[in-house]
């Protein structure tokens, strides 16, 4: 399926003038922020469609973006990077808009709510890092996953469509090259705001999550228990779950009518 994309990119000052966040917007109606996972931006079926309704602002992690790939050397912490990015939807005069996040997009967008109690109209986590249960623990080392094991630890079913799209065969040798430089680049950059702890402290904070909370999780998770759902829950005030069967890490790929379904009603 060919889809008709209108994309545009807009940059922004960010962090006293130290970096520039680089936004990708796609679509038309009133904002929406997605945060994107530790692998990177990608756009996929699930945000084309969200964009029929919504204009999506997506920013790209510092480091992550071509553009500059040394900008992560002026952020230290989590809570500098929640710093740099409020900073710049304040100039973009995003406020009180809906926001998405995905693995450690959805840690990121955690971070942001409780930092800045009402930023946010709703917010809906998919599978979200941030949270750590010696009793359920979840392997540290998916960031040094070999790449042909990659599909098997994010989708329950590594055939499926969402899978294919997002780990379709390089057409040559160079470009599988590119492809794991940045891979490897990407994850480097998130390991800074999450290793080696993978709780900084937000299971403290998520009691000041004052907004609406969807929280969507697959139950066959292999990355990070379904169990964590309901810490999630248990955590933010006003929140609710939805676990979806037969899934994996990536419920918008993987399990994508259930998944939009259920954010659909909730934006509402």
């Amino acid at each position: 399926m060919t889809i008709a994309s209108q994309r545009r990119t807009e940059a922004v000052d960010a962090w006293g003038r130290r970096l520039t966040l680089r936004f990708e917007i796609e679509g038309s109606g009133p904002p929406l922020l997605y945060l994107h996972p530790a692998g990177g931006m990608l756009w996929d079926a699930f945000l084309y469609r969200l964009a029929e309704r919504f204009t999506i602002y997506a920013p790209i992690l510092p480091g992550t973006d071509l553009a500059d790939t040394m900008a992560i050397h002026q952020l230290d912490d989590i809570h500098e990077l929640v710093l740099a990015y409020e900073g710049a939807l304040r100039s973009l005069g995003i406020g009180d808009a809906p926001v998405i996040g995905q693995s450690f997009g959805g840690m990121l967008a955690a971070e942001l709510a409780v930092t800045f109690p009402g930023l946010f109209s709703r917010v809906v986590l998919l599978a979200p890092l941030g949270l750590w249960d010696k009793s359920a623990p979840w392997d540290l080392d998916f960031m040094t996953t070999p790449p042909d094991a990659l599909p098997g630890l994010l989708f329950k079913d590594p055939e499926c469509e969402g899978a294919q799209s997002i780990f379709r065969p390089p057409d040559s040798p160079d470009q599988a090259l590119d492809n794991t430089v940045r891979s490897i680049w990407a994850l480097g950059c998130v390991a800074k705001f999450l290793w080696p702890v993978p709780d900084r402290g937000l299971s403290r904070r998520l009691h000041r999550l004052i907004d609406p909370t969807l929280i969507i999780w697959g139950q066959d998770d292999a990355l990070i228990p379904v169990s964590y759902a309901q810490a999630y829950r248990q955590l933010i005030p006003h929140s609710r779950i939805e676990i979806i069967p037969d899934c994996g890490h990536i419920p918008q790929l993987e399990k994508i009518e259930i998944t939009a379904r259920f954010v659909d009603e909730f934006l509402k």
